[in-house]
């Protein structure tokens, strides 16, 4: 019997090549240092600059969520390579700047992101539109101006700054960077109808700048030229509403919003509450986000958020509760939310514990909590532990802190904390002029005429003027502002001749002008009375008297705290001409009904 014929020879697997073994591993690397342990692997094998393996591992070192570690890495890589000349690589390094959001070094990372760009144009490697977009998303997210301006300049000579991606990007730099005019201009240069997303860019950046007018403007511009928006449109039209107080354009823009199914997006809801919330209408807010299908993080802190500004704190506590039971991690603004309504509902106690809180939850807390703290102490009459309590802030105190305790402390007529407070605001900023209006009228009112007069010299020397109080009063979609004591309004004189009406009957009910405010002491007491009694808040309300429904609600918008004498006529006026006010002032809101505020006089 024959032996059986040897097997055929099969030829050995074949090795991969040590690239792909490494390539293979790279996923795998759970921490930077097994990341560096294998990045010296490739060295020894002398694949450091291979470029799949330099591809791949700058991609996952700058991938989002990447910590500000991993991305120094990544530059480190890059910078062993003698001559890279892979755009790619580029793009994927200044993408991972862009990303960034380490507060500490922004300003770092965004010069860091020039000096790839500059090596890239040393190396003659060719940038794209990529490029571009990345460059300028880091220089607006360290406010880098000048060097956003010099990305600009490039993209401009290479052709690339009217493409469809960089275009918006540039706009949305000098907006974050803080030059509207630029950002229009730019948005300007374009041809034809204009895209979304360029509009998007400058309703944005109208919005951030402080400019809603504009921003509703090129909003109904937009819908003209038949572009549809998107949900980045309607959040920024929303957030222009909520600064003008338009409550009634904000309802018209959710009745739109549902009609192009944009209404149940999450981030929409979260910017309805918003709104709602700051043109005064809590009860809107409430069933918007009652209504919504699913709730993030975002959507509860707004929420709450809207509870604390009018002065619900009992209700923003339970919220916040309710929002822990649920499972959902609060965040900074969570915290920031509570504290505000502890602070604006007398909850001392409760809202240190929740200050404390933040430890537990890992959140370090920011200037705002910290501001927030201050507020809750002091307004509870405790001036000395909120001045403490700044002073050994772990943290640079700014200017905002201590301004919030030299209110409280012209509230409680503290004239000696009051010095101490203003000497540390002009040490850190002397061109704010509430500061010295403040602390004089502090003086005056507890007859310190002669330190009075010193800081209103003080105030005239360094040129230094009070930002006038305006109030805007939404009437049929129209929005009307009306500046303390000028007639620039068109229906100026008619709105005057209404305070005088106004006022006339308000006296049949006891109304005397509360000139303890005004500290002029050339002025008589009827002189007094006449410098009060045209300020932006009279104006609006009674504009809004002589141009609304017998018992419609009137909704005003102050951009300074309400004085003491406009208070008390707004709960007058709820009362005898049967109307409920609602106002928001720098601080919060005020609900008017009945003769009664639902500040309980404590603001």
């Amino acid at each position: 019997m024959s032996s059986a014929a040897p097997p055929p020879h099969l030829p050995a697997k074949p090795t991969p090549p040590p690239h792909h073994a490494l390539l293979s591993h790279l996923p795998h690397c759970a921490s930077l240092r097994a990341l560096a342990q294998l990045h010296a692997a490739a060295i020894k094998a002398g694949l450091a600059a291979h470029p799949a393996f330099v591809t791949r591992l700058l991609t996952l070192c700058t991938a989002p969520g990447a910590a500000p570690a991993h991305l120094a890495y990544a530059r480190q890589v890059f910078d062993r390579v003698p001559h890279p000349d892979d755009a790619v690589w580029y793009n994927t390094l200044l993408r991972g700047y862009a990303r960034s959001h380490s507060h500490s070094s922004e300003e770092q990372e965004a010069a860091a992101a020039v000096r790839v760009f500059a090596r890239m144009m040393e190396e003659g490697v060719a940038p794209d539109t990529y490029t571009f977009v990345s460059l300028l998303k880091a220089s607006a997210a360290a406010r880098a101006g000048e060097e956003g301006r010099q990305a600009h300049a490039v993209a401009v000579k290479v052709g690339a700054a009217g493409h469809e991606f960089v275009r918006p990007t540039l706009i949305s730099m000098y907006a974050e960077c803080g030059d509207v005019l630029a950002a229009r201009a730019v948005f300007d240069s374009v041809d034809g109808d204009g895209c979304v997303v360029s509009y998007n860019a400058i309703i944005t950046a109208a919005v951030r700048s402080s400019r809603p007018g504009e921003a509703l403007a090129l909003f109904r511009e937009m819908q003209a030229k038949g572009l549809r928006p998107t949900s980045v449109t309607v959040i920024s039209v929303l957030s222009a509403c909520a600064l003008l107080g338009a409550l009634d354009l904000g309802r018209w823009i959710h009745d739109y919003v549902r009609k192009i199914g944009l209404g149940s997006l999450v981030k929409v809801g979260t910017a309805l509450i918003d709104m709602y919330a700051k043109c005064g209408s809590l009860e809107d807010a409430v069933a918007v986000f009652q209504g919504m299908e699913s709730r993030d993080k975002q959507a509860w802190s707004a929420m709450i958020v809207a509870y604390a500004s009018h002065g619900c704190g009992r209700e923003a506590i339970s919220l916040f509760e309710e929002m822990k039971k649920q499972g959902i991690k609060p965040d900074d603004i969570t915290f920031l939310g509570v504290l505000y309504a502890c602070s604006h509902s007398g909850l001392v106690s409760e809202g240190l514990r929740y200050f404390d809180d933040m430890k537990d939850h890992g959140i370090v807390p920011g200037i705002k909590h910290y501001g927030c703290v201050t507020d809750l102490l002091a307004r509870s009459g405790e001036l000395e532990r909120a001045y403490r309590f700044i002073d050994e802030l772990p943290i640079k105190p700014t200017p905002i802190l201590w301004r919030t305790l030299l209110s409280a402390c012209g509230g409680h007529g503290d004239v000696e904390l009051g010095k101490r407070v203003f000497e540390r605001i002009l040490e850190l900023d002397d061109s704010h002029g509430g500061d010295y209006v403040i602390f004089s009228n502090l003086c005056a009112n507890t007859g310190n005429w002669e330190e009075m007069n010193s800081v209103r010299k003080l105030m005239s020397e360094k040129g230094v003027v009070k930002v006038p109080g305006c109030s805007s009063i939404e009437i049929d979609n129209t929005v009307h502002e009306f500046f303390a004591g000028d007639g620039r309004h068109p229906k100026s004189q008619e709105a005057r001749k209404m305070v005088d009406e106004m006022i006339e009957q308000l006296k049949l009910v006891g109304y005397v002008p509360d000139t303890s405010h005004v500290f002029h002491v050339e002025m008589g007491e009827d002189e007094k009375a006449t410098s009060l009694r045209y300020h932006s808040e009279k104006l609006a309300i009674a504009f809004g008297l002589l141009n609304t429904a017998p018992g419609a609600t009137l909704r005003v918008v102050k951009n300074l705290r309400v004085c003491p004498d406009c208070h008390s006529m707004a709960k007058l006026v709820s009362m005898i001409f049967n109307r409920r006010i609602i106002l928001r002032d720098l601080n919060r809101f005020h609900h008017f009904k009945d003769g009664v505020c639902s500040c309980g006089d404590h603001w």
